[in-house]
């Protein structure tokens, strides 16, 4: 998940962002036809960021929902493969952009960053591609975070249930139970990277959906190219949060980094000593 969030940091933010807003300066790019390349990364970049953190959701609802499959699934090796098929559909999804896009930078701040003509901008196979681009990324990541996230907190409430009923029968008085503290911070993490996913995405997402209605004719729906730039901005914001959320929740992630922390104080101690 981090490196692919650092990919799109890179790709999308740094070599496609800047230049266009210090066009000037990179006026350059406009010789350098491999345009269409460089899409087919970013495309392929954000898909991955995006699925992996379902691929994650997935397996924490595997790891607390389905004790039997989760000695399986829950493994390097799994891992390793899910990660590759991603990484590898990933690509295969975004390589018909090399021929849907030309060469050339526009060096504009839009969705499609590539010189298009205008025959293949309003042609059925490039509306048709563009909605599933859409419906592929994020519309069905939305569908399943919600759906995987809602199971995991349903399973949760019912177990917690469960476990309250026993805790309070053989204790005979209210005491704390640390798994229940632990199953009530699971429960708010879900909600956040929900939410977070959600709220980042959305507006892009609606922006582009209404840029295309526009083209094809429906005038009616229009929204200002404030909103674009805004979409743009939370879209790039969401490939690093939802990172930093799932590693800063985590018990063992914040003991290394506070040993981290520590390594640079203690070496300076025992060399004084």
């Amino acid at each position: 998940m981090a490196v692919a969030d650092l990919l799109v940091v890179i790709l999308d933010l740094i070599l496609r962002h800047i230049p266009i807003v210090y066009n000037e300066q990179f006026l350059f790019l406009e010789s350098i036809h491999v345009c269409n390349i460089h899409a087919i990364l970013i495309f392929t970049a954000t898909d991955c960021s995006v699925w992996f953190t379902i691929a994650f959701t997935f397996d924490r609802f595997v790891a607390i929902c389905c004790q039997k499959l989760k000695t399986k699934y829950c493994s390097e090796k799994m891992a390793a493969m899910v990660l590759g098929t991603v990484t590898a559909l990933s690509c295969l999804k975004n390589v018909f952009w090399y021929f849907m896009l030309t060469a050339r930078y526009s060096m504009r701040n839009d969705p499609w960053f590539c010189d298009v003509s205008i025959m293949t901008l309003f042609s059925r196979i490039w509306v048709t591609i563009e909605f599933l681009h859409h419906i592929l990324t994020p519309v069905i990541p939305f569908s399943l975070i919600l759906l995987l996230n809602a199971c995991t907190i349903r399973h949760i409430l019912v177990s917690s249930r469960a476990r309250k009923r026993l805790w309070a029968g053989s204790s005979g008085e209210t005491r704390r139970d640390a798994e229940m503290e632990n199953r009530r911070k699971s429960i708010i993490l879900l909600f956040v990277i929900s939410a977070n996913f959600i709220l980042l995405w959305v507006m892009l997402m609606v922006y582009s959906l209404c840029r295309r209605m526009w083209l094809l004719g429906y005038r009616s729906v229009f929204i200002h190219a404030f909103v674009q730039e805004l979409g743009f901005t939370l879209q790039l914001l969401s490939c690093c949060t939802n990172t930093c959320i799932y590693a800063v929740t985590q018990t063992k992630f914040r003991q290394q980094f506070k040993i981290v922390l520590k390594c640079p104080f203690i070496l300076i101690a025992q060399f004084i000593q």
